[in-house]
């Protein structure tokens, strides 16, 4: 087995800073295209000398990400009423709001899904603004649509009821599970080829992982390459990226 001193180890890393970090080209975070991907950046790497009873080891992170398409998507419908009185325009935009929520019901919108955002009321007041002339009340009630197609015609019945505030899509995915796991995957493939090429520059053989720590994962903005069309308002959700970031320590001899 070689012992690696930590002289030996810096001037492995200082030829390595070059050749090894280079990788693709792509930035930390982003995948190649395709289903799963990895990423192309620096690594984080590590060696650790012998000491202590335990063996030598690389450690690298290594990052992956999978692409996936929006399937849900949460709108804000809202109403603005005006009146004399604060009673009569809080009135109107509740009765208003009502109308709204019935019309979300009708189209296929569950219960469970639909909660009320905010309720406002404030007074309006001459140019001058020394005195009262009224009020304006608003309601607005958020609707998240689980059936993307579906999407538009959601916002015309919500509109035909007297929405006028509307604002959204906020768009995620309903189940990310399996892109994780693509994610996590290319991940550990990229860790294992960052390690196998320092291995190789420091003529070490490299052995099985013997730490693996997942350092997150999230979802990145979406990435518009794919439309999906409504029957009324084009709801375009786009493609997003599930990543994932492992950090492993591999066993060198």
């Amino acid at each position: 087995m070689k012992v690696l001193t930590f002289a030996v180890v810096i001037g492995a890393l200082a030829a390595l800073s070059a050749g090894c970090g280079g990788g693709s080209g792509a930035a930390p975070g982003q995948g190649t295209s395709g289903t799963a991907g990895q990423s192309g950046g620096s690594a984080q790497i590590s060696v650790q000398p012998v000491g202590g009873g335990t063996l030598p080891g690389i450690t690298v992170t290594g990052s992956g990400s999978a692409k996936t398409v929006p399937d849900v998507s949460d709108w804000s419908f809202g109403v603005q009423s005006d009146a004399d009185t604060a009673a009569a325009a809080l009135r109107d935009a509740s009765q208003a709001a009502n109308r709204i929520v019935a019309a979300l019901r009708h189209a296929g919108i569950a219960k469970a899904d639909l909660r009320t955002e905010q309720v406002s009321l404030y007074p309006r007041m001459t140019n001058e603004g020394t005195a009262v002339i009224g009020y304006s009340a608003s309601s607005s009630v958020q609707a998240t649509v689980r059936h993307i197609a579906k999407a538009g015609s959601i916002v015309d019945a919500a509109v035909r009821a007297g929405a006028n505030q509307v604002s959204g899509p906020a768009l995620s995915v309903s189940d990310s599970s399996a892109q994780y796991r693509a994610a996590a995957d290319a991940a550990l493939e990229d860790a294992r080829s960052r390690a196998e090429a320092i291995a190789a520059k420091l003529g070490l053989t490299l052995g099985a992982p013997v730490a693996i720590v997942e350092s997150g994962g999230g979802s990145p903005g979406p990435v518009y390459d794919r439309a999906a069309l409504s029957a009324d308002v084009q709801i375009e959700p786009g493609t997003q990226e599930i990543s994932a970031t492992l950090t492993v320590t591999y066993a060198i001899s």
